[in-house]
């Protein structure tokens, strides 16, 4: 049976700063992000399984997605947990707004690396993360390949 890749698309309104950035986004700004997440499998085949000639439910992937990315980041800030913006996080998050404090600077480039980490554990044994896309604006993105992150 062949190997076949799916995708399942999500977006979600993020907010960030890069503290130290020597341009416009070391401003507290926002973008509507989107997200493609591509899964490589094989159908499954047993006549007698639920989801026979699926690789992996539309609906599984996009409850792994939503859990781990979509419901904490849409609508949230995201800022360095190891910069000065520590202080504006905390009185944002004492006046009710979500915030996220990363352990990286949360550009494409990182969200992307983290997503794939989050998304990858929870991914049945037989589906395996293909790539990621995060698209931050209409003409730029990041992408996350496995066959660049093999080790």
């Amino acid at each position: 049976m062949a190997q076949i890749r799916i995708t399942k698309q999500f977006s979600f309104e993020t907010g960030h700063a890069l503290y130290g950035y020597d341009g416009k986004c070391r401003n507290v700004h926002g973008h509507s992000y989107k997200l493609s997440v591509t899964v490589i499998g094989r159908p499954i085949t047993d006549t007698d399984h639920v989801k026979l000639g699926m690789v992996i439910d539309f609906g599984d992937l996009k409850k792994i997605v939503k859990e781990e990315i979509v419901d904490k980041f849409d609508h949230a800030t995201v800022f360095n947990k190891n910069t000065p913006h520590v202080e504006l996080a905390q009185e944002l998050a004492q006046r009710g707004h979500s915030v996220i404090l990363a352990d990286y600077q949360p550009t494409s480039e990182n969200m992307v690396i983290d997503f794939a980490a989050k998304i990858k554990a929870r991914l049945p044994e037989n589906i395996t993360l293909f790539a990621l896309k995060l698209q931050e604006t209409e003409s730029s993105f990041a992408e996350w390949h496995a066959t660049d992150n093999e080790a």
